[in-house]
């Protein structure tokens, strides 16, 4: 008997053939919610579009040598200052939260990847970028804060309103230029994480170096007083910085998915005031003296389930759009009925991964699934671009149209593959 494949329904799997693959062109007409716009004869973008995102790419590439330039001369610069032997046994330990923080961003973002380079971009900027237009914003906003409060507790003052207000809006900037770099590809909360996680990664890396540093000069090279900050900051809240900046990360690729320009500026500001509240109440507990451990059982472990649950739940949201989405095209021929269910569940993706590795076509059905999901999203937007109205969102809807088509396009040729190599791994009468 046959092994059933992904695509074959109980009849192919008696013994039956698989589907044949779907033509380049589609007489039909697909159901088209974003404007019953039908499909052209052929599936492949026209050549003006890979000629319009050449300078995008180019001015990405720039962008991205700039700020790991700048990354890279931060580090430098702090190297310096505190010595290349403490810098190094700093750095060190800085990974280790930065390992964690960035193992578990990328798990987030398993459902849709995101490019590399944008996650570069992303880490960069927080490291580098956020960094010193901190340092030099807070050297401006320290002075007027004090003048306006000149009673008030100065580290208290920075700690709790200056470190979160200056520290956010740096590293939400670096959000907010992704947003416009990734515009096409920036597609909803899930997204808003990642991208802000990353950012708050890098910074809260740089940072633990200069805390790691000064503690261990401060103790004249004595390990204890690094050991007890390494413990607190390393161990116990790895995800703080994290944590913070993901909120706005959310409220931005909220607004990124349901809306323009303008929604999404707003949400940035909306966004930036839980990143700031959460960010200012964690440094108030550093002033509790022995009360620190109580507040953080009783206040911190909850936000952070807290948080857990939420990313859970946006990952679940994930999958139900692309599912939603995906079921568009059945009618049409693009994908049959049990694909949707293939590419757009966990264990779905999974046994057609191990289908596919069973005749060695494992990357060309993650590739596969990669189309399929960046598809589901691309027609998101549609939908979204064809109810908001207004001429920047006319041109993006035409311009996702061709990007949906160039998908579908793509996904005909992987899917092409797939079945001929199965057939071919098939053994011969």
């Amino acid at each position: 008997m046959t092994e059933p494949t992904p695509w074959q329904g109980p009849a192919a799997a008696a013994g039956g053939a698989p589907p044949a693959p779907l033509p380049d062109a589609v007489q039909t007409a697909a159901t088209h919610p974003a404007g019953a716009a039908r499909w052209p004869q052929s599936a492949h973008t026209p050549a003006r579009a890979g000629r319009r995102r050449l300078p995008l790419k180019v001015t990405n590439i720039i962008l991205l040598c700039v700020l790991v330039f700048v990354a890279v001369g931060t580090l430098a610069f702090f190297a310096a200052s505190l010595g290349v032997n403490v810098f190094l046994i700093c750095g060190a330990l800085a990974l280790i939260p930065l390992g964690i923080c960035v193992a578990t961003l990328v798990w987030i973002d398993r459902w849709e990847p995101e490019p590399v380079p944008a996650l570069v971009v992303a880490f960069c900027w927080g490291a580098g970028m956020a960094v010193i237009t901190t340092l030099v914003l807070g050297s401006w906003v320290q002075p007027l804060l004090i003048g306006n409060a000149p009673s008030a507790d100065a580290d208290l003052l920075g700690a709790v309103v200056q470190a979160p207000v200056v520290e956010e809006i740096c590293k939400g900037a670096g959000l907010l230029l992704l947003f416009f770099l990734r515009r096409r590809t920036f597609d909803g909360p899930v997204d808003g994480v990642v991208y802000a996680g990353l950012i708050a990664a890098g910074f809260a890396f740089t940072e633990n170096i200069l805390y790691f540093g000064q503690a261990l000069q401060e103790a004249d090279g004595a390990a204890g007083g690094l050991v007890g900050i390494f413990i607190v900051r390393g161990m116990m809240s790895p995800f703080a910085h994290v944590m913070f900046t993901a909120t706005l990360g959310m409220c931005v690729g909220w607004a990124a998915r349901h809306g323009g320009t303008g929604l999404v500026l707003g949400a940035w500001v909306v966004g930036l005031l839980p990143a700031m509240a959460l960010h200012g109440l964690w440094n108030a507990t550093s002033f509790l003296g022995s009360s620190f451990f109580a507040m953080y059982v009783v206040l911190q472990v909850p936000l952070f389930i807290l948080f857990v649950t939420g990313i859970v739940l946006l990952r679940r949201s994930e999958a139900k759009l692309t599912r939603t989405r995906l079921a568009d095209y059945v009618a049409s021929g693009w994908f049959t009925p049990q694909e949707v269910p293939m590419l757009a569940t966990g264990a779905g993706r999974r046994r057609a991964l191990t289908w596919a590795k069973s005749f060695a076509a494992g990357p060309a059905m993650k590739e596969f699934i990669r189309l399929a999901t960046r598809l589901a999203f691309v027609r998101q937007r549609l939908i979204v671009d064809a109810r908001t109205g207004g001429a920047a969102s006319a041109t993006r809807f035409r311009e996702g149209q061709e990007r949906e088509l160039e998908l579908l396009g793509r996904i005909v040729d992987v899917r092409n593959v797939l079945l001929s190599s199965h057939a071919a791994a098939l053994p011969r009468p």
